[in-house]
């Protein structure tokens, strides 16, 4: 029986070596994982599959660019969602993109996200979030959680990159209210 490897040095054998075992366990391991997250954000499977295979293709073709200090999921999350709002850039893309987005915003069912928020125990923060408006959530979750840039999040939500800012800055003046 293998003994099983850490992220860093799988990471550092498809570097160094181009070693298609350690690339494939990294594959197996994280592309379940970006594929849910991903299509939390798109509702086009197609698309998030194709961003999957073109986040680890970058993997493939540039780990070496790895931090060893920084955590390997985050690090293929920001490689993947930048990838799918570079997708949803395209022509077309936008319509698809407003539709998907309008699905999620309608369902009943708490995304994995939002039940992670919901249970943070720092103070009345779970109810602070839930007390955001949709669309205040939605900008936080885009440019704290996941990393994106004000520019990547305005293509993300369908919205200018000003109103992006200016719910930004509502939510965290609703938040440091919510919480002083």
């Amino acid at each position: 029986m293998s003994e099983t490897r850490s992220d860093g040095e799988l990471l550092r054998a498809v570097a160094a070596d181009a070693d298609r075992r350690a690339f494939e366990e990294l594959y197996r391991r994280y592309a379940p994982w970006l594929t849910a997250r991903l299509r939390s954000r798109c509702a086009d499977a197609g698309v998030v599959d194709d961003v999957v295979q073109e986040t680890f293709l970058a993997v493939w073709r540039g780990s070496a660019r790895y931090r060893e200090e920084g955590d390997a999921a985050g690090w293929l999350w920001r490689i993947g969602s930048r990838r799918l709002v570079d997708v949803l850039r395209g022509d077309g893309a936008r319509g698809r993109l407003r539709q998907a987005l309008a699905r999620l915003r309608h369902r009943e069912e708490a995304s994995a996200e939002e039940r992670v928020l919901a249970g943070v125990e720092h103070g009345d923060l779970a109810g602070a979030l839930v007390r955001l408006s949709p669309e205040l959530r939605a900008v936080l979750q885009a440019t704290v959680i996941d990393g994106l840039t004000t520019r990547e999040a305005a293509v993300l939500l369908g919205i200018p990159p000003g109103t992006v800012k200016t719910r930004a800055m509502r939510a965290r003046r609703q938040l440091r209210e919510a919480l002083a």
